[in-house]
């Protein structure tokens, strides 16, 4: 898991390229002032839209709220790039809106601005969702006694609650903030060019690994440096909470203030999930109803390369979990730790530190098969879809780890040794008493996976082989070719079944005793 990272540090380290020069002359300087923008852009945005919709609907009653709480989360099921279609399509100088809209005002969607309103749409719930755990399990006894002391319920929440949330709301931002950098569909399509795009432009147009990987490494600095920082904010912060899980009063909202607590919650859902939602079932069920037979192909290899990935990974999720179980030692504690950083990565670093030694492998192999055995076999790793599936276990055995390792977590060794004690042996232990245990963390584990894959794009885009789509790229090349309409149905396709995940852990959530 850590070959595309070593690959990438000593490419970008000890390469030789005279594409780096001219970048670093001509495009580098935009490249980081686009992505810093962005990242200063999101930042605003996933903060002001995640956190006083967490802190009312943790902390406030009014009509509505348990189910606005689910549909905060909604918005996480759409890929920022098919909200980005959806929106492009609908404020089109020639779209629906253009009526009530002045068409330049509709123009300027498709700028560093635009880009990073679509962005905070879909990434907030990262914020929404941490901030909102925290303020369930550590704020309510200590919003109690504030406002016993005389404060207010709002500055209650300003000078208490609001303190105590926030190495969890900096753990929401970081994680919004990767998302922000690997991001490639959505600065493509408006045209902003960031170094994810730069990547792409200098492996695939200048042909120039070596360029690649040091735009990879720059890049890769940046998010060292999101994850020291994310570290640095929660130094020497320590909060307790008390172990009473008595359930605490909500302040009531009434009136206007509960009108404005319904604005406040429901503006974000309604403009990431509503709105583009109902566009794309509108598309996809009048102007593109031709394209849904078309599909087929594109979401059996999606659906194909998802659950074989989904094996892949709950498999050697499984694997390193026991192996940290039953033999917790320095070596299975690195091993984890270091199958967990391609997470932090994004997908064009990921498909370039793979492919680059899959490509010297194939080399290897195609010399001594033709020297030693006189067969050509061409090139049998680069191009396929194993090169596909090994990017997606660099990328995603975090996910698949951490519901794994928290499902074992859950089962008491003092389970297995009163096992051991009844005769049994270790694999009857497994399928006996770890088995029926383990079935809604692999099934987490696999749902989550499953749903990454889906809507994955760079990597994909960079290793899939010739000829071989999945719903994610057929959207955005139908998007990229400006037929917004037609891509409404592979863009429907995945968004429905993002919402499954998006249910399941709200419920998780909801369950949780604070």
């Amino acid at each position: 898991m850590c070959v595309p990272i070593i690959t990438i540090v000593c490419m970008g380290l000890f390469g030789q390229s005279d594409v780096w020069a001219h970048l670093v002359d001509t495009r580098l300087p935009q490249y980081l002032s686009n992505s810093f923008g962005l990242v200063v852009g999101v930042s605003l945005g996933v903060v002001l839209f995640g956190v006083p919709s967490a802190a009312l609907v943790s902390l406030c009653d009014f009509p509505g709220r348990r189910a606005l709480s689910l549909a905060l989360l909604l918005p996480l099921a759409f890929p920022a790039y098919i909200l980005a279609y959806t929106y492009t399509g609908l404020l089109d100088p020639a779209g629906p809106m253009a009526r009530w809209i002045d068409p330049r005002a509709l123009d300027s969607i498709r700028s560093l601005p635009g880009a990073a309103v679509m962005l905070s749409l879909v990434l907030y719930p990262y914020v929404y969702l941490l901030a909102r755990a925290s303020f369930l399990s550590r704020s309510a006894s200590t919003l109690e006694v504030g406002r016993t002391l005389g404060l207010t319920p709002l500055r209650s929440t300003i000078k208490l609650a609001l303190p105590m949330a926030r190495p969890a709301i900096v753990a929401g931002l970081t994680l919004a903030l990767m998302e922000t950098l690997a991001d490639y569909g959505t600065v493509a399509f408006f045209g902003v060019p960031t170094f994810t795009t730069g990547i792409m432009r200098a492996y695939h147009g200048m042909g120039d690994a070596v360029a690649a990987a040091q735009l990879a490494l720059t890049l890769l600095a940046f998010v060292a440096l999101l994850v020291l920082l994310e570290k640095y904010s929660r130094r020497k912060l320590r909060y307790f909470s008390g172990s009473s899980r008595r359930s605490h009063s909500r302040v009531q909202l009434t009136g206007r203030n509960a009108g404005l607590a319904i604005l406040v919650c429901a503006l974000p859902p309604l403009l990431g999930f509503g709105v583009p939602g109902l566009t794309l079932l509108w598309w996809g069920l009048t102007d593109a109803r031709d394209q849904w037979a078309d599909l087929v192909p594109h979401a059996l290899s999606s659906f194909g390369l998802a659950s074989a990935a989904a094996l892949l990974l709950v498999g050697s999720a499984l694997a390193l979990g026991y192996a940290e179980r039953t033999a917790p030692s320095r070596l299975t504690r690195g091993l984890t730790q270091i199958a967990g950083l391609g997470y932090a990565l994004p997908g064009t670093i990921i498909a370039v530190g793979v492919l680059i030694p899959l490509a010297q492998a194939d080399q290897w192999l195609f010399l001594f098969f033709r020297d030693h055995l006189g067969v050509n076999v061409g090139l049998p790793l680069t191009g396929t879809v194993a090169a596909v599936l090994v990017a997606y276990g660099a990328r995603f055995t975090a996910v698949s780890l951490g519901a794994i390792t928290s499902g074992l977590g859950r089962i008491k060794p003092s389970l297995d040794e009163a096992a051991t004690l009844l005769g049994y042996r270790p694999l009857q232990i497994v399928r006996r008493v770890h088995v029926p245990l383990m079935r809604g963390a692999v099934l987490t584990s696999a749902l989550v996976v499953f749903v990454d894959v889906l809507k994955e794009l760079p990597a994909t885009l960079i290793l899939r082989p010739f000829d071989f789509n999945t719903l994610a790229v057929r959207a955005y090349e139908l998007a990229s070719d400006e037929r917004l309409l037609d891509a409404a149905p592979a863009s429907l396709m995945i968004v429905a079944v993002g919402l499954i995940p998006v249910v399941y852990l709200n419920r998780s959530v909801s369950e949780a005793k604070y």
